[in-house]
């Protein structure tokens, strides 16, 4: 059996055992009433199960590890699976205790911290046309630092109507995977493959978590989704190119606009960075008329667009041979090993 044929067998595996491990801690959860209680701050009027993502990194974790080749190289893995850890357990904590801003950002920045030292997955390096290679040196820790704070922190603010997150990350993680299996010569199979495993664990939690949601992500998920789009885009940029680093940003521009909008949204109403407000996109759509489905179906297709226009370069660059020589290697190795 080809190599190819065995991912799809994990791929189809990981979606059926996230949609199954669901399913049932959703019972689990309503039995013990690990539920998100309605209030004026939120959209939903009955208490519905949460904390959703240990089901995902369950079925994700799990899959990838009976998956992964003999011995490839996972060095990177390891330190990917701890700092991920931490950061859902933090998530759990806040789900259940509402921790306050600064702890739940220490949380995620002691993951960050983990990936860094005990990983490969920086940036240490930039290369820009016409002024030459910057070395980050020092700065490479705290390219890091923000990286992975902004992008966690993007996604978490994204999880505000059911399936918005988990659809959204969906359609950024396939993009980014795509930009990695065809164009990027340093990508490592072990980085591909828990890109798409990671697309197939939201894939099965997506019908639990769209509208209307019997389940929710809570922070536990959004927090782990985060995490690991801003690790796996990140991955394999050791040494970026300034257009290279632009694409991940490109991928993630409706989560990253919504940020950016929210912090100075608040800092000109002089309220805290941390506050939540009413001001989001979803939000905003949800105010001029559209329905809850309609929303979120409209912010799809906005992740769309975003994604397409970032794979414009490396599509137009590819066709003329000129970026990340091997992409085609990469690809016959894949489906001939």
């Amino acid at each position: 059996m080809s190599f190819f044929i065995e991912f799809m067998f994990a791929f189809a595996a990981v979606i059926a055992l996230s949609y199954l491990l669901t399913f049932f801690y959703r019972k689990i959860a309503l039995r013990y009433q690990w539920v998100d209680v309605p209030s004026t701050k939120k959209l939903h009027k009955q208490p519905l199960p949460t904390m959703g993502g240990i089901s995902i990194f369950i079925a994700f974790w799990l899959i990838f590890f009976l998956f992964i080749p003999k011995g490839n190289q996972i060095a990177d893995v390891y330190a990917v699976l701890v700092s991920s850890a931490i950061i859902l357990i933090t998530g759990i904590v806040d789900d259940r205790y509402e921790l306050k801003p600064w702890q739940k950002m220490s949380g995620i920045l002691l993951g960050a911290n983990v990936l860094y030292f005990f990983s490969n997955i920086r940036v240490d390096s930039l290369t820009i046309d016409w002024i030459g290679t910057i070395h980050f040196h020092e700065f490479s820790y705290l390219v890091m630092m923000l990286w992975i704070a902004a992008i966690t922190n993007a996604v978490n603010l994204m999880d505000g109507l059911d399936g918005l997150a988990t659809g959204t990350s969906i359609i950024s993680l396939v993009t980014i995977g795509l930009v990695s299996y065809f164009f990027t010569n340093s990508a490592n199979i072990s980085s591909v493959i828990m890109i798409f495993l990671l697309v197939g664990s939201l894939i099965g939690f997506l019908p639990h978590n769209f509208y209307p949601a019997k389940i929710f992500l809570g922070d536990t998920g959004s927090l782990f989704i985060g995490f690991m789009i801003a690790a796996l885009s990140f991955n394999g940029l050791k040494h970026a190119t300034f257009i290279s680093l632009l694409i991940p940003v490109a991928i993630l521009g409706v989560p990253i606009i919504d940020t950016i909008a929210a912090i100075i949204r608040r800092l000109l109403h002089k309220k805290a960075i941390s506050k939540k407000d009413w001001g989001h996109l979803h939000h905003r759509l949800l105010r001029i008329g559209f329905s809850h489905k309609q929303t979120v179906l409209v912010i799809y297709a906005m992740g769309i667009i975003f994604s397409l226009t970032a794979l414009l370069y490396p599509l137009s660059s590819f066709f003329r041979g000129s970026y990340f020589d091997g992409g085609v290697n990469f690809w016959n190795d894949f489906i001939c090993s």
